[in-house]
């Protein structure tokens, strides 16, 4: 089940439109992608509309939306080949139906108002963040360590501070 825009934390004056852009992009990932990349999508969307003032009351919904899986994808590699599931940047401004510059630069954009890296957990594969040790660094007591390496009851406690994306020991 897809997260809601109460679920997300969408500030009311921004709800229509984050719900038709979330429109575009459900269409495009559940048809062309999967559900995680629905979601993480919606997560960006979310962080969109909090942000004061909203960029997304200005411009077009299609554009966004394209900007938005763009980003989420470049993210998260969904551009390699080797990539399960992969599009092409063609492919992709086609299905939603922009131009890919324009995609692009909306995608710009966005990882400017957002001030998005290279990995953004919170926007991340599931897959990706388990591979990925900077996920899991934590400072115990000024000591830097791998959380997945402390009992359960501290990780259980560092993801309730947002500090690890899940409890490594309760996956295992």
């Amino acid at each position: 089940m897809l997260p809601t825009v109460q679920e997300l934390r969408v500030p009311r004056a921004q709800r229509a439109r984050a719900e038709a852009i979330f429109a575009l992009t459900d269409a495009f990932c559940l048809t062309s992608l999967d559900a995680e990349y629905a979601v993480l999508c919606r997560r960006l969307v979310a962080r969109l509309a909090r942000k004061r003032p909203s960029p997304l009351e200005r411009g077009q919904v299609r554009t966004w939306a394209g900007g938005v899986v763009y980003v989420v994808g470049r993210l998260n590699f969904l551009f390699d080949r080797a990539q399960n599931p992969h599009v092409t940047a063609d492919e992709l401004a086609n299905g939603i139906g922009v131009a890919k510059s324009t995609m692009s630069a909306k995608a710009g954009q966005i990882c400017s108002v957002l001030a998005l890296g290279v990995f953004e957990p919170e926007l991340s594969r599931a897959e990706l963040i388990e591979d990925n040790p900077l996920a899991w660094l934590v400072a115990v007591n000024g000591l830097v360590v791998d959380a997945r390496m402390l009992p359960a009851e501290l990780q259980r406690a560092a993801h309730a501070q947002g500090l690890i994306p899940f409890v490594a020991a309760d996956a295992a």
